[in-house]
């Protein structure tokens, strides 16, 4: 069996990874040529992933292409680009819809197409089954045609995608069988459901999850700051708890490309249905102002040492969404940034794993990643936390920081002239 993995991002690559693992060949493709000269020169253009790892499956057959003709040698074809919302804030289908017209005349008798990138219930049945119509191919006897959310977590090193079970639904009974034959080869454990409509809502389901339990902890930790009350002391002993609650900790916004952008998909489909999501979308806003609300208590903690952020050096710590990875996806941190440039503070940033500022679609920085040096920390007027990665030395930044505004709770329990949360 030849496999095409359509999109090699975060999700493509180590899709690709597992199934080269166990013995099928796999063609990757990408519109982008960059990506695929570096995936072909076995070089990782992603920090969690060894180029070992590449070289690895490029021995075992892997190879990249831009080349969509190709798709005609794959008897399956995995579907995993991007899926953001546009400017709006409605969801943005055209990287999926652009993969379908760049395959749809390669799509014949016997293929499987898996899409895994997140959407709204029913994009399987609505915007990828008409292609095969159009090719004359009767899904689940002539070619087959499932939905399996993908359920990567960048950096996490106790879990695989091997040993995620993988939610899958069929357009049609035997396109399920037919996904199942294909995913069962390397994945673990297959969690079947009755439709790809099923599907498309479980990963709204897991992340909308999120999204409101993050909300409810930022707004808790809103209230906490104006009583004087630690919110990370106050949830690190309500975890203690061995039943009846989840820890879910705020910071200075939600970021990756699940949890900020899924809850629009589902509250956007659910308009269809005369529905207004009210829980979902409060939580979305809440989440959306936490850039604003860090600004906000900046220019308190600015205030209380005579100063004004107007014109003040500010330094950015951890610009990547999460701890310990290198996604810019959707990060908080570059909101905070945008907002701080807005009031007119001159802004740099520290990241050890972005040491230059990449090309985003609505963010424009030409930066590169400052050292860490007692002498550099001293020349800010301020630096703020907002990606605790582990590499950072602490204790140095709190030493020589002017003002330290920690949006990540890595300094509870501590207390110093320069430090102030938020």
């Amino acid at each position: 069996m030849t496999v095409g993995i359509l999109g090699l991002g975060y999700v493509g690559i180590p899709l690709s990874l597992a199934i080269s693992d166990k013995g099928l060949r796999v063609i990757g493709f990408d519109v982008s040529e960059q990506r695929v000269e570096q995936l072909n020169a076995d070089q990782s253009p992603i920090r969690h992933i060894l180029s070992e790892d590449i070289a690895r499956m490029r021995h075992q057959g892997f190879e990249a292409t831009t080349d969509m003709r190709r798709a005609a040698e794959c008897d399956a074809l995995i579907i995993c680009v991007p899926t953001p919302l546009n400017r709006q804030r409605e969801p943005d289908l055209s990287f999926v819809v652009a993969t379908m017209d760049a395959i749809a005349p390669w799509l014949r008798k016997g293929q499987l197409v898996s899409l895994e990138s997140t959407t709204w219930p029913g994009t399987t049945d609505e915007i990828l089954a008409p292609y095969f119509d159009r090719a004359g191919l009767r899904i689940g006897e002539d070619a087959f045609l499932v939905y399996s959310p993908e359920r990567e977590d960048p950096g996490n090193t106790q879990f695989t995608t091997h040993s995620i079970p993988k939610v899958l639904g069929g357009v049609t009974p035997q396109c399920l069988a037919a996904g199942q034959a294909l995913y069962e080869v390397f994945i673990d454990r297959i969690v079947p459901v009755s439709s790809a409509r099923a599907a498309e809502l479980v990963k709204l389901l897991e992340n909308i999850h999120r999204s409101v339990n993050i909300g409810l902890m930022n707004e808790m930790k809103v209230l906490t700051d104006r009583m004087g009350v630690d919110i990370f002391e106050i949830v690190d002993a309500a975890a203690t708890k061995p039943f009846g609650f989840t820890p879910y900790y705020p910071g200075p916004g939600i970021g990756g490309h699940c949890i900020p952008i899924d809850p629009f998909y589902l509250t956007w489909k659910a308009r269809e249905y005369g529905l207004h999501t009210r829980f979902i979308e409060l939580a979305g806003e809440i989440n959306a102002g936490m850039p604003d609300y860090v600004v906000n208590r900046l220019i308190a903690a600015m205030n209380a040492q005579g100063k004004a952020l107007k014109n003040a050096r500010v330094l950015a710590l951890g610009i990547a969404y999460k701890r310990d990875v290198d996604d810019m996806r959707e990060s908080p941190s570059v909101f905070v940034m945008e907002r701080l440039q807005a009031w007119g503070a001159e802004v740099a940033y520290s990241d050890p794993h972005v040491p230059k500022f990449p090309d985003m679609r609505e963010h424009d920085f030409d930066l590169s990643s400052v050292d860490l040096t007692p002498e550099i920390l001293a020349g800010f007027d301020a630096v703020v936390l907002l990606t605790d990665h582990n590499d950072f030395d602490y204790a140095m930044i709190l030493k020589h920081a002017q003002l330290l505004l920690d949006t990540r709770g890595r300094y509870r329990g501590q207390s110093a002239p320069n430090l102030y949360r938020a």
